[in-house]
């Protein structure tokens, strides 16, 4: 690469941003790098400067779900974004380039993956990893009869899972979310259902099965 790049780097974690802004300064020194640890410093940001890329944390506080996405191409359509987290690639990486992100990077990824993520995203714009070509091949071939009961979900059914399997109750959730108590009852028997469960101990047993990162 041989133009200059912008690039904000989303997560919480300050460590997480000050290695990888370490990485790739070192191996890309035409890049220019600003951080923040908020989706609400995301925005502000978005507003007041332009970006090629964001490299965004699923997990980060202000938004932990795919409308993160919608939030951030309303004020900057064009941007990049590449997702990057430890949560299980099988079952995210799709579900956020559906709704618009360019590229899904693992965090327990090494060095090499992530310099090659942030420049093919810059250069093609996107990015996914062999592991999910392979596994897009093989759901292709196996008509996406996937062995991972997770996909079921939708992304809603998802986020809402990811709560009760973190403690969360049903008041908690709604809270959390600004849903109704009973939407979550509803979207919980549709859980259950799907996965065949009786209970939150044993959505816990499947997600430890099918998620590392809960």
């Amino acid at each position: 690469m041989t133009s200059e790049y912008n690039l904000l780097l989303a997560d919480d974690h300050s460590v997480v941003r000050q290695g990888v802004s370490l990485i790739l300064k070192y191996s890309l020194p035409n890049i220019k790098i600003v951080q923040t640890d908020t989706l609400n410093g995301i925005l502000e940001k978005l507003r007041n400067e332009p970006f090629d890329l964001l490299i965004l944390d699923i997990n980060l506080p202000g938004g932990n779900n795919v409308s993160m996405i919608e939030k951030i191409k309303s004020i900057r359509p064009e941007i990049k974004i590449l997702m990057f987290s430890a949560f299980e690639e099988d079952v995210y990486a799709i579900r956020y380039i559906n709704a618009g992100a360019n590229g899904y990077l693992n965090k327990l990824g090494n060095e090499e993956e992530i310099v090659e993520a942030v420049g093919k995203v810059l250069k093609t714009g996107n990015y996914i990893s062999e592991n999910l070509k392979e596994k897009l091949i093989n759901d292709l071939l196996n008509k996406n009869k996937s062995g991972n009961p997770l996909e079921k979900l939708s992304n809603r059914e998802l986020e809402i899972s990811r709560l009760l399997v973190s403690g969360y109750g049903n008041l908690e959730i709604a809270n959390h979310l600004n849903i109704q108590m009973s939407t979550v009852s509803t979207y919980k028997g549709r859980i259950f259902e799907k996965l065949d469960v009786k209970n939150v101990v044993s959505l816990a047993d499947l997600f430890k099965l099918y998620e590392e990162s809960v």
